[in-house]
């Protein structure tokens, strides 16, 4: 199985108005995203994953599946504070044929060491015991609490070779995400975590970016990894830095579905789960007219087709 490379939504998760999560409106913006060329993270930061319940992404990666959407374009995020629960939603997206999964290490537990760490992966990889486990990293320290350092990684990439796919790094830092690029290590694949660094990973050997503006900007963000060689780079890389950096301006999760809501014409597209607050109106419209002022669009969101063939570069 060829291993995910380009670019990669941690999809924003829909609720209805009494807060359960609406698996038609996810399947709907999956398709879309896949229309762009885009391969599909849920249960990521910006999916609110940490405010859902292990029975509701299993349900919620159910539907995705069952609706047509090709698991080959799935990433979806398996860790959890809790062993039993990575390894159950671990082993059910193998189940599923899902192609990899983004992984935290346990959260919260800030002292938590590499030795730790490793053995909280490892008895993750030996109960899951299924050869087709692809566990893509993540390293997002300042929600997480801990990183993953490059002697962690070294470890468990020799310990599991097979297993230990790539790396989502979100620690907002370049000179480390260049770090794990230096290191070369065979076929891992290492991602950063915001499209504004989307260039230089490449550049430096990366294999795309997994980011939260995906989920309004993928077209865009996409070309830019298509044209990462071209004489045109640095100029969409800073078009794609405006964009991002008008919606960092914003709490992020409720600012990306505001974006969704006023292009999809949906009002339900705003609503978040606690301790998260929509937008208020007026800052809704403010943002809009902000991203709009850039030339920024969402084309093509009434696409509804399943069987979607994306072209994997890799």
């Amino acid at each position: 199985m060829k291993k995910f490379s380009g670019v990669v939504s941690p999809v924003l998760t829909p609720f209805t108005t009494d807060l359960k999560p609406d698996s038609k409106r996810l399947v709907k913006q999956c398709r879309w995203l896949l229309s762009q060329i885009v391969s599909l993270a849920v249960f990521g930061t910006t999916s609110e994953a940490n405010s859902l319940a292990l029975e509701e992404k299993i349900s919620l990666l159910d539907d995705l599946v069952e609706a047509g959407i090709d698991p080959a374009f799935l990433m979806p995020g398996t860790g959890c504070c809790s062993l039993p629960e990575t390894v159950q939603l671990t082993s059910h997206a193998v189940k599923l044929s899902c192609k990899g999964t983004l992984m935290l290490p346990p959260f919260y537990y800030t002292d938590a060491t590499d030795d730790g760490l490793f053995r909280s992966y490892a008895e993750t990889i030996e109960r899951v015991g299924d050869n087709a486990l692809k566990i893509y990293l993540y390293d997002i320290p300042r929600f997480a609490g801990v990183n993953i350092s490059l002697e962690l990684i070294e470890r468990l990439i020799t310990r599991y070779p097979s297993v230990i796919a790539g790396i989502k790094d979100s620690s907002g830092n370049w000179e480390n995400t260049q770090s794990i690029l230096e290191r070369e290590w065979d076929n891992f694949r290492v991602f950063c975590g915001s499209e504004t660094f989307l260039l230089q990973t490449m550049r430096a050997g990366g294999s795309g970016c997994i980011s939260a503006t995906v989920n309004i900007n993928p077209s865009a963000i996409h070309n830019l990894y298509k044209e990462w060689k071209s004489n045109r780079a640095d100029d969409l890389q800073q078009r794609l830095n405006q964009v991002r950096h008008t919606v960092e301006d914003y709490p992020m999760i409720p600012a990306l579905k505001s974006v969704v809501s006023h292009y999809r014409k949906d009002p339900d597209w705003t609503i978040v789960r606690p301790p998260f607050i929509s937008l208020e109106q007026e800052t809704q419209q403010e943002l809009v007219q902000k991203l709009e002022s850039l030339g920024f669009e969402m084309p093509n969101l009434d696409y509804t087709k399943s069987d979607i063939l994306l072209i994997n570069e890799t």
